[in-house]
C-alpha cells in the first residue's frame, strides 16, 4: 500500500510532466501562429492599400468626368474639347495631373512596372443609354446631342505580402474605377451667371419655352432707355433691351463697384453671402423671385443719353470673352486695376463670321456663352421690381461689320450682338446652382426648360 508521501510525490511528478507538456504545446502553437499573424497583418496591409488606391482612382475618374462634362456645350466640337479636358487631367506636365499609389504615379502612365490605362471617354445622350451600356463602351452620341460622359480607368496596384505567398502570386494586381458625369435637370437657382435681365418677348403669354425669342436669331442687345427714339439694331437683327440686375455688394471689401461690374460680366457673379430682399445670395438668381431690381448706378435713362459708366464697366468685363486688350483705353480709365483683372481671363475663339447663326459650328470653350435672366418686365424706376421667369443663353458675337472685331464697351447705347441658343437643343452647363426651390421663391420644380449644371452620377 502506497504511503501518503508516495502519492504526493507521484502527483508532483505528473503535474511537472503536464506543465512541461503544456509548455511544449504553447511553444508549438506560438511557432504556428506567428507566421499566421504576420500573414493576416500582410493581408490587411495589402487590402488597405488596394482600398486606398481604388479611392484615388475613383477620385481621378470623377475629376476627369466632371472636366469633360463641362465641355458638353451641344456643338460639333464638344466631344473633342471634352476628350482634351480628360487628357489634360492626366497630363504629367501639369500640376493638377491625377495620380495614385499615394500620389506617386500619374494616372495614364504606360511605362515602368506599374502602369495604368484611361479608356477614351464615352458620350451618351441620356442616362438610360449610360445604364444600358457596358463599362468601356464606345460613344453613342455626337457633340450636338451628348449630355453624359463615362470615364473608365484601370491601374496596376502593388502587392507586398501577397507576392510572398507560395504559388507564384504576382507582385501587382489590377484595380478599376469608373465615373459618369452629365448635365442636370434645369436649374431653379442659377449661381455665378451674368446679371443680365431681359424682358419676356412673348406677347401672347403662351411661349414658356423660348419666351418669344427665336432660336438662331441674331439680336442687338442695347441698354434699356425710356423716352425718345429707341436705338436701332444692326441690319437683319432684332433689338433686345437689357438691364443689369442689382448685385453690388457693399460688404465686399476687396472689390469696388467698378471691379465688381467687371468681374460679374467677365466670369459670372462674384461669390457673396449678402442677401437680396428675398434671401437669395447676391451670387445667385432664383426663378420666381419677385424682388429683383436694377443696379442703382445703371438706371435706364433717356434714349438720347449715353448708357453710362457702369454699363461700360460691365461691357469691359464681357469684352474679355473675345479680347482682353483695351484698344480704346476706356476700360483702363474706368475699372480699378483693370490691367491685373483683365489678365485673369482668357478670350475665346472668334470662329463665327458676322451673320452666321448655326450655333453647332461654334468651336470655342464656352467663354462666349452667357446667361440672361428673363423677367416679366424691365423696371423703369428704382421703385420698380422684376420677377424672374427663367434663364436662357446667348452666344456673344463679334461686330457684324467684319465678323472679327470684338464688342466695343464704349458704345453709347451699350450695344453688342449675340445669338439666341435654342434651349430645346443645346445648353451649356451653368457653373453652379440648385434644381430645387432652395430659397423658397415658389420656383416651379421641376423647371420645364433651361440650363443645368454638371453633376456626378456615379
Amino acid at each position: 500500500m502506497l504511503t501518503r508521501a508516495a502519492l504526493v510525490g507521484a502527483a508532483t511528478v505528473r503535474e511537472r510532466g503536464l506543465r512541461l507538456s503544456s509548455g511544449a504545446i504553447t511553444l508549438q502553437l506560438l511557432v504556428i501562429m506567428v507566421p499566421v499573424l504576420f500573414g493576416l497583418m500582410g493581408f490587411a496591409l495589402d487590402l488597405g492599400r488596394l482600398y486606398l488606391i481604388r479611392g484615388e482612382l475613383n477620385q481621378a475618374a470623377n475629376t476627369m468626368a466632371l472636366a469633360a462634362a463641362q465641355q458638353l456645350l451641344g456643338t460639333a466640337a464638344s466631344l473633342g474639347n471634352a476628350t482634351a479636358a480628360t487628357a489634360n487631367s492626366v497630363d504629367p506636365s501639369t500640376t493638377t495631373a491625377n495620380a495614385y499609389n499615394f500620389g506617386a504615379i500619374v494616372v495614364g502612365q504606360n511605362s515602368g512596372n506599374l502602369t495604368s490605362t484611361v479608356n477614351p471617354p464615352a458620350f451618351f445622350a441620356t442616362m438610360a443609354d449610360v445604364v444600358a451600356s457596358a463599362s468601356g463602351s464606345a460613344s453613342q452620341a455626337d457633340g450636338t446631342t451628348a449630355h453624359y460622359v463615362q470615364v473608365s480607368v484601370q491601374a496596376d496596384a502593388p502587392l507586398l505580402f501577397f507576392s510572398l505567398l507560395p504559388g507564384g502570386q504576382s507582385q501587382k494586381t489590377t484595380v478599376a474605377a469608373q465615373a459618369v458625369a452629365g448635365i442636370s435637370t434645369p436649374l431653379c437657382v442659377a449661381c455665378n451667371i451674368e446679371p443680365f435681365a431681359i424682358a419676356n418677348q412673348d406677347t401672347t403669354g403662351t411661349d414658356t419655352t423660348h419666351f418669344g425669342l427665336i432660336p438662331g436669331q441674331l439680336y442687338t442687345f442695347n441698354f434699356s432707355c425710356n423716352g425718345g427714339t429707341q436705338p436701332a439694331p444692326s441690319a437683319g437683327m432684332l433689338p433686345l433691351p437689357y438691364l443689369i440686375l442689382n448685385r453690388y455688394d457693399t460688404n465686399n471689401g476687396n472689390l469696388d463697384e467698378t471691379q465688381q461690374l467687371f468681374r460679374d460680366f467677365a466670369g459670372g457673379l462674384v461669390a457673396s453671402t449678402t442677401l437680396n430682399n428675398s434671401n437669395v445670395p447676391y451670387s445667385c438668381v432664383s426663378i420666381s423671385d419677385p424682388t429683383e431690381t436694377f443696379w442703382l448706378s445703371a438706371p435706364p435713362g433717356t434714349c438720347a443719353l449715353s448708357a453710362g459708366n457702369s454699363v461700360i464697366e460691365a461691357l469691359c468685363g464681357l469684352q474679355t470673352r473675345q479680347d482682353n486688350t483695351d484698344p480704346n483705353g476706356v476700360c483702363a480709365n474706368l475699372v480699378s486695376d483693370w490691367s491685373n483683372l483683365s489678365s485673369l481671363y482668357q478670350p475665346d475663339v472668334l470662329d463665327l463670321t458676322g451673320g452666321q447663326t448655326d450655333y453647332t459650328t461654334y468651336s470655342g470653350n464656352g467663354r462666349r456663352i452667357f446667361n440672361v435672366a428673363v423677367v416679366d418686365v424691365l423696371a423703369a424706376s428704382t421703385t420698380g421690381t422684376m420677377t424672374v421667369l427663367g434663364f436662357r443663353q446667348f452666344l456673344l458675337e463679334p461686330a457684324p461689320a467684319d465678323g472679327v472685331t470684338p464688342i466695343n464697351p464704349a458704345n453709347p447705347n451699350g450695344q453688342f450682338v449675340a445669338m439666341y441658343i435654342d434651349v430645346t437643343q443645346a445648353q451649356a452647363p451653368v457653373k453652379s446652382g440648385w434644381v430645387d426651390d432652395r430659397f423658397q421663391t415658389s420656383c416651379p420644380v421641376p423647371v420645364a426648360s433651361g440650363p443645368g449644371k454638371v453633376v456626378l452620377h456615379q
